[in-house]
């Protein structure tokens, strides 16, 4: 017998926009066509979610030997009273599939919300598998068994949608679809509620309730397993195989649209507002604004190259300038540590956790830095806090670049004191600024290298401007330690050494190799420190491994100069190649910047270059302001020539195919 495939899509235009408002589809026999394609046409034109602009009808002749016939699964109803029972529900689903990694795969829930079709999500390894990630893969040629006589033809004209008939159908395909464990769907339709989990374990599992009346935030995720199929049978299955559902079970309308009855007192509970409402918001917005941010898993040594999820990429995003993680002598170095001390230090450094090591390092730092003394923290992070806090007070005024890295900025809040941002590096804004604020005691403190842009602190008028309104200076050497200079000793050597800000803070965890944070300067300044800096005095003290680690990293950077004349051509090189393929870009670090823009289009790229094997990251707000999103590429002294040409090549080549700068 004849059989035809009636496919109808309805959407509309928002500017240069077109959003899908419905989508619907049949399968029915010669006599049946006229009309369901008239059923359907008027659904697509009368539509909850607005009037159609453009409304497509596909009418296909497939061959009835090619349809697989399928039974329709069990069906229980879970009655909710909320959205958020709804979501527990699908959580509670994911549990008995023995999915480890649920926040991520609800995290994922949300981006599918502006997907035109479903996300096929490989629950081992967390990725996506749809071949377009707008698109999303679309289950097509499928519909339930119906009778041929006229009247259920005739009927038809006059239902409305039956979303329940119409979800246990696309619930049995995929179900039963190579690879795919299970599936999770909420309907974009604003006036439908009901959702459902389905597997073959649990059949079809109805959620009464799983959003919030009048949403259209609705999107479904298929659940795959890469180890049971190839993704490519998955899609072939899903979108080309014609599948008709037999022994639907009929529900009445009340059973369909049926709610839960509460007490009072569980109804007055129930309208209270949703402690996560604003967490979860928060999270759709990231991913809206192409701001939510993952994580890549690395399973090798920090390097040139590393293994992420299985492959071998070139890095260019890591703060390991020098190369100095893993290497040799650092791991002797730790391992010899470990034998005598251990691993944890047991207490705060005022307490139990001060070792002979740790006193070593600050004597070594304060000898590097040029200083009478130093005393480390366990981040850099925490440096900036507990120094700043701890030096200014509520009657002070702090002035600070507006580029300044987030520890900075956090420091100067706790710390309650008045805080004036001049403009990034401009000594002429940041004189005119002090002199409108006339303070007692004051601070000015900024980045030696900045993080995101990669430029210079112009440290001589920093230092003259200081000195003439008797105002702190304190720099933040993250980025400048191991890098600039002739020696690699940092900002003060690269202008000559002669000129040195009160507080010279910097980190051990890039150039150096390992971690923790310091300040360095007199003897004054760090015994206020060690009895004033909440961040020294309440946290437990870094292991003696680590301190291992950091001892050793610093020896290396003295014994081994030409690792900083290495990265100083690599960066070099790296701004000529990129010149080469059209990109401009400059930069005197090992930070260089490469600006885009857009924050879609950052992403875009960066992800680019991950498929082809370098490994940049895509940086966006908050980290820089909206619309100033930007690769930054992190270069070490042991990349290749042929490694950077590749990166320069890539990212040239895609930029000038994709956008402009």
């Amino acid at each position: 017998m004849e059989k035809y495939s009636i496919k109808m899509r309805a959407s509309r235009n928002l500017g240069d926009q077109s959003i899908h408002i419905s989508g619907a589809e049949k399968i029915v026999s010669r006599q049946q066509v006229n009309a369901y394609a008239d059923a359907l046409v008027e659904r697509g034109l009368n539509h909850s979610k607005g009037n159609a602009d453009l409304l497509n009808l596909k009418i296909e002749k497939i061959d009835e030997a090619d349809i697989l016939y399928l039974d329709a699964p069990s069906v229980t109803t879970v009655k909710t009273g909320s959205a958020k029972e709804g979501r527990k529900e699908i959580i509670r689903f994911l549990k008995d599939l023995q999915i480890n990694r649920i926040n991520e795969v609800m995290d994922f829930l949300s981006e599918t919300y502006a997907m035109r079709g479903a996300m096929l999500l490989d629950i081992r390894t967390m990725k996506r598998m749809e071949p377009d990630f707008m698109r999303g893969i679309r289950a097509t040629y499928m519909d339930q068994e119906r009778p041929d006589d006229g009247e259920a033809s005739v009927n038809i004209v006059n239902n409305k949608k039956n979303h329940y008939e119409e979800a246990i159908v696309l619930a049995t395909k995929v179900m039963n679809c190579p690879g795919i464990i299970g599936e999770i769907c909420i309907s974009d339709d604003p006036d439908y509620v009901t959702g459902y989990v389905a597997s073959k374990m649990h059949g079809y599992r109805r959620i009464t309730k799983i959003k919030e009346p009048g949403s259209d935030n609705g999107g479904r995720i298929f659940l795959f397993d890469h180890e049971l199929a190839s993704a490519t049978e998955a899609i072939e299955f899903l979108q080309k195989r014609r599948v008709i559902v037999r022994g639907i079970k009929k529900m009445d309308h009340h059973s369909i649209h049926e709610a839960r009855i509460h007490s009072s007192e569980e109804q007055e509970y129930d309208n209270q507002p949703d402690r996560w409402e604003r967490v979860r918001k928060t999270v759709e917005s990231l991913h809206e604004d192409h701001l939510y941010r993952t994580m890549h898993t690395i399973t090798s040594a920090q390097g040139p190259h590393i293994t992420v999820d299985g492959r071998e990429l070139v890095l260019m995003a890591s703060n390991s300038y020098l190369n100095l993680t893993a290497h040799p002598y650092v791991k002797q170095k730790c391992h010899e540590v470990i034998e005598q001390y251990g691993f944890g230090s047991g207490g705060s450094r005022l307490t139990t956790g001060n070792t002979d090591l740790h006193e070593k390092l600050e004597k070594k730092i304060a000898r590097f830095k040029g200083c009478e003394e130093a005393i480390v923290f366990n981040t850099g992070y925490v440096a900036n806090l507990a120094v700043i806090s701890a030096l200014m007070k509520q009657e002070d005024v702090i002035f600070s670049d507006e580029l300044n890295h987030a520890s900075i900025i956090d420091g100067c809040r706790l710390s309650k004191a008045k805080c004036i941002i001049y403009k990034h590096n401009d000594m002429e804004d940041l004189e005119m600024k002090i002199r409108e604020h006339p303070q007692a005691t004051g601070l000015v403190v900024s980045d030696a290298v900045f993080s995101m842009d990669g430029d210079i602190l112009n440290l001589p008028q920093f230092i003259r401007i200081c000195q003439k309104y008797h105002l702190f200076s304190m720099i933040d050497e993250a980025h400048s330690t191991g890098v600039i200079g002739k020696t690699g000793h940092g900002i003060v050597e690269y202008f000559g050494g002669d000129l040195k800000p009160d507080i010279q803070m910097g980190t051990l965890s890039k150039s150096i190799g390992g971690e923790g944070g310091y300040v360095a300067g007199t003897k004054l300044l760090i015994n206020y420190l060690r009895n004033t800096a909440r961040g020294f005095i309440f946290s437990t003290s870094l292991s003696p491994v680590t301190i291992a680690a950091d001892l050793a990293g610093i020896e290396l950077i003295e014994r081994e100069i030409e690792r900083v004349e290495r990265l100083r051509h690599n960066i070099q090189f790296f701004i000529n190649a990129l010149a080469k393929y059209g990109i401009k870009a400059a930069s005197d670090t090992a930070i260089i910047p490469i600006v885009v823009g857009d924050e879609k289009k950052a992403m875009e790229l960066s992800e680019y270059l991950y498929d082809h094997g370098v490994y940049i990251s895509a940086i966006r707000y908050p980290t820089v302001k909206k619309g100033e999103a930007r690769l930054r590429v992190a270069l070490m002294s042991e990349h290749t020539p042929e490694e950077l040409e590749k990166a320069a090549k890539l990212i040239g080549e895609y930029t000038n195919l994709s956008f402009s700068l």
